[in-house]
């Protein structure tokens, strides 16, 4: 069973701040904030949802396929992508701008502030759903405004079943929009900030979303996570990793253990355990992609 993963595909310049960032911030100065931080560790990785996620789906021996749009400064990610057995017939490349970047600073605490560059990403939308996709799930993960509002109208026209992860792509949906994707959704993902926006914006609670679909999931980093199903609520125990290192993707890690689980017809609660013991390996080890695993899925 193959996994349509609709996102962004982005190079992460990762930098370590070694104090934090609260100790830096003055909040009587906001107004005249001008601030700088000394970061002695600099890395470059392979990073973007739709790579992070495909990554996670592929280690737990799924078939992940991204739908994304790379820069004319792409090819050394296509060819990683393919180097790691990932099917690449839903990449496209535009030759006019740059591939995503994301430049994210972590500091002591694992808070983080990064800013992104969306580049090849706003031109998703060229990117199509075909009919006869060849998939059984999706997902909408964050992308180019257009191009989560029509993937999400060509899962539902595929009869695709997807989730709806809208992630820091949240903020520019209205109600109406959050409402009609959540309509057309079988499953949302959301972390616990996420979810309080999410209600917020659409006027539902999280017990009344999850009656219109399948199944709700809301991270909570180290607290593990919540399923609801039918207004029900369950709680999932995390998983204690082995060192925590760097938070970066783990929240994609989590849904790389959510669609293998939902490929494989899964109840949602065994999904979410998996996710976390995925999310766990990640956060131990430094970039998006870099962590292998240490147990065998089912």
């Amino acid at each position: 069973m193959a996994a349509l993963i609709c996102g962004s595909l982005a190079f992460d310049t990762i930098m370590t701040f070694e104090g934090r960032f609260a100790e830096q911030i003055l909040p009587e100065q906001l107004h005249i904030l001008n601030v700088s931080f000394l970061v002695p560790t600099l890395r470059r990785d392979f990073g973007g949802c739709a790579g992070n996620i495909a990554y996670g789906l592929k280690l737990l021996g799924g078939d992940p396929r991204p739908m994304a749009m790379l820069g004319a400064d792409g090819g050394e990610y296509l060819a990683r992508l393919q180097q790691l057995g990932i099917d690449t017939r839903f990449v496209g490349q535009a030759g006019d701008t740059y591939t995503a970047q994301a430049m994210i600073m972590t500091d002591r605490d694992n808070n983080q502030i990064t800013a992104f560059h969306p580049g090849a990403m706003m031109q998703a939308h060229r990117n199509r759903i075909p009919q006869d996709a060849g998939v059984q799930v999706g997902i909408i993960a964050p992308d180019g405004r257009e191009a989560m509002l029509q993937h999400a109208a060509e899962f539902v026209a595929a009869g695709i079943p997807f989730v709806f992860d809208p992630g820091q792509g949240l903020p520019m949906f209205n109600g109406d929009e959050l409402r009609r994707f959540i309509g057309q959704a079988s499953w949302i993902a959301v972390n616990d900030y996420e979810g309080k926006m999410l209600c917020d914006r659409t006027g539902w609670t999280l017990a009344e979303m999850s009656r219109q679909v399948r199944g709700l999931v809301v991270t909570l980093g180290a607290e593990g996570c919540e399923v609801w199903e039918q207004g029900e609520r369950t709680e999932v125990a995390p998983v204690k990793p082995a060192q925590v290192v760097d938070p970066t993707g783990c929240g994609d890690a989590w849904r790389g253990g959510l669609l293998y689980g939902l490929e494989k017809g899964w109840p949602l609660v065994r999904c979410a355990q998996l996710g976390n013991r995925l999310g766990a390996l990640k956060i131990a080890q430094r970039g998006p992609q870099n962590y292998t695993l240490d147990f065998t899925p089912d």
